[in-house]
């Protein structure tokens, strides 16, 4: 069998972006179409997972008067928190119709970046098929996470942005893009590695053209320490500025501890390692089926040349290593390599034949309808389970009672139209128990710092309604957990029932 033959990466643009009237008039209205078409699957479900349900939870808390990192807590930024409530605020708190939307624009903004990326460096066929082949793979993984608005969907088009701004050398933009990802999750600020090479090669590049898309002219060593001295100011001023504003918006202090200090239990390979590993496998599989399309281009080039885009290698580089920062390897992580990923098959596809992206496309687009066609199909039992204990809950209070979920899925607190007892929505932050992580690290002892001290006053001051307990055998249930079992039983609560095997108490006669 003959070899294929390779074409130059470095090939000049056969036509400008100012010489194609009607470009983005075509390209745009084509992407958006694909991208409802790929999130179809999020609006047959009133949520996909406990993120889900947790950022809906914390919205309407903050539509009450509570205060982020006080009396509505996570370990996460607040960006996606505060996004949630602007669309409650807008939309009503009832229903996540708003913020799916809002997903599907973050996803068709992500690809006109990425777009746009392309097409400056490999011209216009290049720009259509990273932002295609980036939506087709944008699903690729278990519905729960793929079609889920959470904080990898918001944070993407962010880091796009980054690199965006970045190629253009537009350092305080590419800052401020950076300090969005950030906000928007904390692995997001993995970015700033590629945007800082980009900044570094500008200082020995000429004064135009994209410093990733080739070869560059040199200049005087002076002129390019200038040129990166103040590049990087504006990159650290943009960087910076947002965190800060932020920062002072919250609580200071609180803001650092949940998104930066207070997280060092649940950072932890130990703990269920055999599981952790098995899920991140999955995942890392189902990813590289919905890049069917992507990674043989990709890895036909490695074989035989270079690809002239070392910018984004560090990208997906630096991506990778935010996936496994934490060490539990969720589905949804993994979406924070689809981006580089893409443009790197775009690159690929510049060497290859012509023909080669005609298939990839088509490759890409088999695997997406099948995820597509699982979204749509897949039971959520789950969901069928916090539905039916919302029900249960509901049928035993008033609308201005507070419960107690102990368990791992807070939203059913927004499916019961209930308030939380405490700030703390799941059991993960009082016994470190996270996603199937069963091992010795769960326990009082594991709990965020102080947590135990304020939830006991919490539950004290105002003892809830109703308690649940949704362990259903899970290592933090009350057998296990001393703490728990002291709240049960000081503050007077019997049992009175169970649903799928959580078990329902209420406060008893004294």
């Amino acid at each position: 069998m003959l070899a294929e033959p390779l074409v130059p990466l470095s090939r000049p643009r056969s036509v400008s972006a100012a010489a194609v009237p009607g470009y983005w008039a075509r390209l745009l209205p084509a992407l958006a179409v694909l991208a409802c078409a790929t999130r179809l699957p999020s609006f047959v479900r009133p949520l996909w997972n406990p993120d889900e349900g947790y950022l809906a939870v914390q919205a309407r808390l903050l539509g009450h008067g509570g205060e982020l990192y006080e009396t509505v807590v996570d370990r996460k930024p607040p960006l996606v928190p505060w996004l949630y409530r602007a669309a409650f605020a807008v939309w009503g708190d009832e229903s996540l119709t708003a913020v799916r939307i809002l997903a599907i624009g973050a996803q068709f903004l992500t690809a006109a970046l990425l777009a746009s990326l392309a097409r400056r460096r490999w011209g216009d066929g290049a720009g259509r098929t990273a932002g295609v082949l980036y939506l087709l793979a944008s699903v690729g993984l278990n519905p729960e996470d793929a079609q889920a608005a959470t904080f990898e969907v918001f944070m993407l088009p962010c880091t796009a942005a980054a690199m965006w701004a970045a190629d253009r050398r537009r350092w305080g933009l590419a800052g401020a893009a950076v300090a969005c990802a950030f906000l928007a999750k904390q692995t997001g600020g993995a970015v700033l590695v590629p945007v800082v090479w980009l900044l570094w090669r500008a200082g020995v590049g000429g004064a135009g053209g994209s410093v990733g898309a080739g070869g560059v002219a040199g200049m005087s060593g002076a002129a390019g320490v200038g040129r990166r001295g103040g590049g990087a100011v504006r990159l650290a001023a943009g960087a910076v500025g947002p965190v800060l504003v932020a920062a002072v918006l919250t609580d200071p202090s609180g803001f650092v501890f949940w998104t930066l200090t207070g997280s060092g239990a649940y950072a932890s390979f130990t703990g269920s390692e055999l599981h952790v590993l098995f899920r991140g496998l999955a995942n890392a599989a189902l990813l590289g089926v919905a890049c069917a399309g992507l990674l043989p281009p990709v890895v036909r080039v490695l074989r035989v040349a270079r690809t002239g885009a070392a910018d984004l290698w560090l990208w997906l580089s630096a991506s990778a290593g935010a996936v496994v920062l934490g060490f539990h390897f969720f589905g949804h992580y993994f979406l924070q390599l689809t981006p580089p990923l893409a443009l790197l098959g775009t690159a690929a596809l510049q060497i290859l034949p012509a023909e080669r992206t005609a298939r990839a496309v088509l490759a890409s687009a088999c695997a997406c309808s099948l995820f597509v066609a699982w979204g749509l199909l897949a039971p959520r039992p789950e969901l069928a389970h916090a539905q039916r204990l919302a029900d249960a809950v509901r049928s035993r209070t008033e609308s201005g009672d507070r419960v107690l979920l102990w368990g791992i899925h807070p939203e059913t607190y927004w499916l019961a139209d209930r308030a939380p007892a405490t700030r703390y929505l799941t059991a993960g932050l009082l016994t470190n128990y996270s996603g199937g992580r069963d091992g010795p690290h769960v326990g009082e002892k594991y709990a965020v710092d102080g947590a135990w001290d304020v939830f006991r006053a919490e539950l004290a001051a105002r003892p809830p309604a109703v308690v649940v307990d949704d362990s259903r055998g899970k290592p933090y249930g009350p057998e296990r957990i001393p703490g728990f079992r002291r709240v049960l039983s000081g503050l007077g609560y019997e049992a009175v029932g169970s649903v799928d095997g959580a078990v329902v108490y209420v406060k008893g006669e004294r």
